[in-house]
């Protein structure tokens, strides 16, 4: 009986925690608060952390963490800009920019299960993809080739490197694992380093911003009347995620190596794969974050993002997550990252400062994290 309460409460414990902070700013602000316009601005501003969050919940049922997600988000826009100041149609540079993102996933998920091979391959695979774009793609433009037809083959042939690195998979060249945390704490700072060398150290303002704009803007009539499309987005994004967890063997490999690696390895699942796949997913997601992020912005900025890492990794602790591993809802961390972003704005029309703002993220971040000590202590 006692487990059964245990397991409802966590079910339903992102649902009241969001329930009762929501009714305390509605009471306090009022209208300005509860009124529909702000329900939607509110689901809006949620879009960008709980794509973010979807990811991040699946490398964190693994077992792992990531400290670089708001790093990737910067890094998202920043590709996104620079591809689009080079003639890049807005749909291409956003999978750019995803791509981009899922490749520092494969670095990062190399590095945490010791695969050197693949650290090489993905480096040299970088380095080749812009050699080809920057030198490549002259020799075409001479050819005849029309612009947008010379960006489509540049992609394709920057891509193709790509290849190098499950190719590098069947090389048996391991190193010692290093912790998730420090790969992607040092992650953190290089990727953040990288967004802000491709701009010069300044932002990136492309001539347009692609009809990506189109994602943080509520249309005239159809779905997207109700919400923007980046809610739509989020929506999709948990749904696929959820379905991964819950009905695919993929799924099920997550959980198990996040409840007990060693019983998943003694069991024959292919534990250093599935690490570095969830890790490409989960920073995938983060990129996909970015073009949300550049929808808001209209800009590459290598400064946003900033302290996004710790709203990501308490909307998922909040949505029932435990940094333990085992266990975890993408729903729930939707739910939190909405929490957040609830906060946030109800400060705002209470006229806060951003310190109080900032104090009362940091309290609900160290309440998320004790409440997962004491999940763990009542199984």
């Amino acid at each position: 009986m006692t487990h059964s309460i245990a397991k409802l409460l966590r079910l339903l414990g992102p649902v009241l925690a969001l329930a009762m902070v929501w009714v305390c700013f509605a009471l306090a602000v009022g209208p300005a608060f509860t009124s529909w316009s702000n329900q939607r601005l509110m689901l809006q501003q949620t879009a960008v952390v709980g794509v973010a969050a979807v990811g991040a919940t699946l490398i964190i049922i693994m077992g792992g963490i990531d400290l670089s997600v708001g790093a990737s988000i910067a890094l998202g826009t920043m590709v996104i800009a620079a591809l689009m100041q080079s003639g890049f149609p807005g749909w291409l540079a956003a999978l750019g920019g995803v791509i981009a993102a899922a490749a520092c996933g494969v670095l990062i998920g190399a590095l945490v299960t010791g695969h050197v091979a693949r650290v090489i391959a993905v480096v040299i695979a970088v380095v080749l993809a812009v050699t080809t774009w920057n030198r490549g793609i002259g020799s075409i433009v001479t050819l005849g080739w029309s612009v947008h037809g010379t960006h489509l083959i540049g992609g394709i042939v920057c891509c193709g490197w790509a290849v190098l690195v499950p190719l590098a998979g069947r090389v048996p060249v391991r190193i010692k694992p290093v912790s998730p945390f420090i790969v992607t704490l040092g992650l953190w700072g290089a990727l953040r380093g990288l967004a802000k060398g491709i701009g010069a150290n300044q932002p990136i303002y492309p001539p347009s911003a692609g009809g990506l704009d189109r994602l943080m803007r509520t249309s005239e009539s159809g779905i997207s009347s109700i919400v923007p499309p980046a809610v739509w987005i989020m929506l999709a994004v948990v749904a696929a995620a959820s379905a991964l967890l819950h009905f695919t063997p993929f799924g099920r490999s997550i959980v198990a190596i996040g409840s007990n690696e060693h019983a998943a390895r003694v069991c024959g699942l292919r534990v250093e794969r599935t690490k570095w796949r969830v890790y490409m997913i989960g920073v995938g997601c983060a990129g996909l974050a970015g073009v949300l992020q550049f929808a808001s912005l209209t800009i590459g900025d290598p400064t946003t993002a900033a302290g996004y890492e710790l709203k990501v990794i308490a909307a998922v602790v909040i949505g029932g997550a435990s940094l333990s591993g085992g266990r975890g809802s993408v729903f729930g961390a939707m739910l939190g990252a909405l929490l957040m972003t609830a906060v946030d704005n109800g400060c705002n029309k209470l006229h806060l400062d951003n310190w109080v703002q900032e104090i009362a993220t940091g309290v609900i971040i160290v309440a998320a994290v004790a409440i997962d000590q004491v999940r763990q202590r009542t199984g």
